[in-house]
């Protein structure tokens, strides 16, 4: 089971100066639009449990990201690859600043959450479309094709909490910066 702290005690952590290490799970697009203050950026596909067991030493380790739910699926990685005492925040960065939480906002960057449905949704008219006005029935075929695929994914995305689509996209050139934009000092 995947341990969680509320924004306000990860704030009052904060504010009784008592040492935390504080991982952002996002990508780097995202981190670098906005993210608490003192964060280190590594991204859940990126992240490494033999590199971030030695970052905070026998304290908890503090995951972070959007909402909650990619730092809750960091914890359980790191559980089942022996690294004991992580903590999720709950509710994600936005939480944490209406906690009090200092952020550090960069420039304005597009959710992943939000180019899955705009991938998701032009997939899915782009099949509707050559299904409903194809040349020939092979053309038709492979627009129900992709449309049916794309639900289907969707359908699976939502049953298991899992979206191929969002892994691909966190890897494209686009949510990607270089790597002076993404270190932080903890």
């Amino acid at each position: 089971m995947v341990a969680t702290i509320s924004p306000s005690a990860f704030a009052d952590l904060r504010r009784r100066g008592e040492p935390v290490t504080l991982i952002d799970v996002r990508t780097p697009a995202e981190f670098g639009e906005v993210h608490v203050e003192q964060a280190r950026n590594i991204p859940l596909d990126r992240l490494d449990a033999g590199a971030v067991r030695s970052l905070a030493g026998d304290r908890p380790l503090y995951l972070i990201c959007k909402s909650g739910g990619r730092s809750h699926k960091a914890c359980e990685k790191l559980i089942a690859a022996g690294v004991g005492n992580v903590v999720s925040v709950e509710g994600g960065t936005a939480a944490c600043e209406a906690a009090g939480l200092p952020v550090i906002r960069g420039r304005k960057a597009m959710s992943l959450e939000r180019q899955v449905r705009i991938a998701a949704g032009s997939l899915v008219a782009i099949g509707a479309a050559l299904a409903a006005f194809g040349p020939d029935a092979t053309w038709r075929a492979v627009g129900a094709g992709v449309a049916g695929f794309v639900g289907c994914g969707l359908v699976f995305a939502g049953v298991t909490d899992t979206c191929g689509m969002a892994m691909i996209l966190a890897r494209m050139p686009w949510n990607r910066v270089g790597p002076a934009a993404t270190a932080c000092r903890v």
